[in-house]
């Protein structure tokens, strides 16, 4: 790596005719790369190289390798890790963090849908174009389902092993917290268990007494944006059998309001408490953990553009925050994109630092979920004005959906994940 960026070697930007590229790709073995173009006809194509090396890539590249010389490798698992710099100080090295229990769900995943045949955008379009969409959208799904059972036996064992009777669920932004909350509660049900969903959200201060951020912004992700007095004064009583009601948070007015329907737990109760602060250890300090089961839930996004470049975790859920705003909360793309960083930061700070807490992790993304969030998010981009900040974000979002083959919503099951997002849910939200 020192010698690339010491030959400082040119990172070009090329505009070709497809048929130039597919010889191009051809005569260097590159059949993933292939796999997408065959899926994807258009007259030109942009590619990028760097000395004999070609690909496509969607976003900003550096301009050259001698611009890279910030970096750091640690040995990693079976492989390295290599730390680059932060987005908001590219002076410095993100620090590395073991996530071992992050990496093994991620490897799992990786490796099923490589058995699936659905490793790379080309092979998924293909599958779509072929009319396999509906039966891929049935075993992701089942195996979404598989899964939650899997989470559901082991919280029943734990609840009679060692009386565990609060379940936090935490993840970043749009990681379908909510959904996947409400799907373990009818596991439960099924095992005997009475559960009752708690959402961190509905503990909001009132937004006159809402932090904010430095640029002036309500910061809705700090721990102190919780009353966390009043969530731990619920939390107790229900754990003592008193009735209590619930609070809701509205949105548009920024202010609480209270359940009219009472809440107790019943005797083979248990509670499962949803919001990004799950695995704080600061939300309920004066809990004893061996009452608690944590779990983290993440969108990690295993299909990859083809087999030289990932997708980004972070896309598939600004996506999917993109599309759920604009359905649930009138927002439009421009004022999501505006606050995705603050978000972001807000995660680096009080959510991922946490996520190697929890006793289980669940990857919620679907492998084909792109494709349907193509239909919604499309055209939600195209409004995004072209003379403010957020326009050159919303381009690369739409140069990246385009890679991918649109598939109608109609199969996606009224309880899958992704209904939270692009609206047609079974559940009350």
């Amino acid at each position: 790596m020192d010698e690339l960026v010491e030959q400082n070697i040119p990172i070009v930007n090329q505009r070709l005719f497809t048929t130039e590229v597919e010889e191009l790709y051809t005569r260097m073995g590159y059949s993933d790369k292939l796999d997408l173009l065959h899926t994807r006809p258009r007259l030109y194509e942009t590619i990028y190289s760097l000395a004999d090396i070609y690909g496509n890539f969607y976003g900003a590249l550096a301009l050259s390798t001698g611009v890279l010389c910030l970096y750091d490798i640690r040995k990693y698992y079976n492989g390295l890790y290599l730390a680059i710099p932060k987005r908001s100080k590219p002076d410095e090295l993100e620090r590395m963090v073991a996530q071992d229990k992050m990496f093994d769900i991620f490897k799992e995943y990786k490796e099923w849908v490589s058995v699936m045949g659905v490793s790379n955008i080309g092979s998924l379009n293909a599958k779509i174009l072929e009319g396999e969409a509906s039966e891929l959208i049935k075993v992701a799904e089942a195996f979404h389902e598989k899964k939650l059972a899997i989470i559901g036996d082991t919280i029943s064992s734990a609840n009679r092993d060692r009386d565990v009777k609060l379940v936090f669920i935490s993840g970043p932004s749009s990681s379908g917290k909510t959904t996947f909350a409400k799907r373990l509660s009818i596991q439960l049900k099924v095992l005997g268990l009475t559960p009752v969903i708690v959402s961190l959200d509905n503990y909001f201060v009132d937004r006159d007494h809402t932090p904010r951020d430095e640029s002036g912004e309500y910061d809705y992700e700090r721990l102190d944006a919780i009353d966390v007095a009043k969530f731990n004064e619920d939390l107790q009583a229900l754990l003592d059998g008193q009735t209590i009601n619930l609070p809701r948070y509205d949105f548009i007015t920024g202010k609480r309001t209270f359940s009219p329907k009472s809440t107790r737990l019943e005797a083979r109760g248990i509670v499962i408490v949803e919001g990004i602060h799950g695995l704080n250890p600061k939300l309920t300090a004066s809990i004893d953990d061996k009452y608690k089961f944590k779990i983290y839930a993440s969108a990690l996004t295993s299909i990859s553009l083809d087999n030289l470049s990932r997708i980004a975790t972070t896309d598939n859920r600004l996506l999917r925050r993109l599309v759920r705003d604009h359905h649930t909360r009138g927002q439009n793309a421009q004022e999501t994109l505006k606050r995705w960083e603050s978000v972001r930061r807000g995660e680096d700070k009080y959510v991922f630092p946490y996520q190697e807490n929890a006793d289980v992790m669940f990857n919620s993304s679907l492998f084909y979920e792109i494709s349907i969030l193509r239909n919604f998010a499309e055209p939600l981009l195209h409004d995004v004005p072209n003379n403010v900040p957020e326009y050159g974000e919303a381009v690369r979002l739409l140069k990246f959906i385009d890679n991918f083959t649109p598939t109608a919503p109609e199969e996606i099951p009224p309880t899958s994940i992704l209904r939270e997002f692009i609206g047609g849910s079974s559940f009350r939200y």
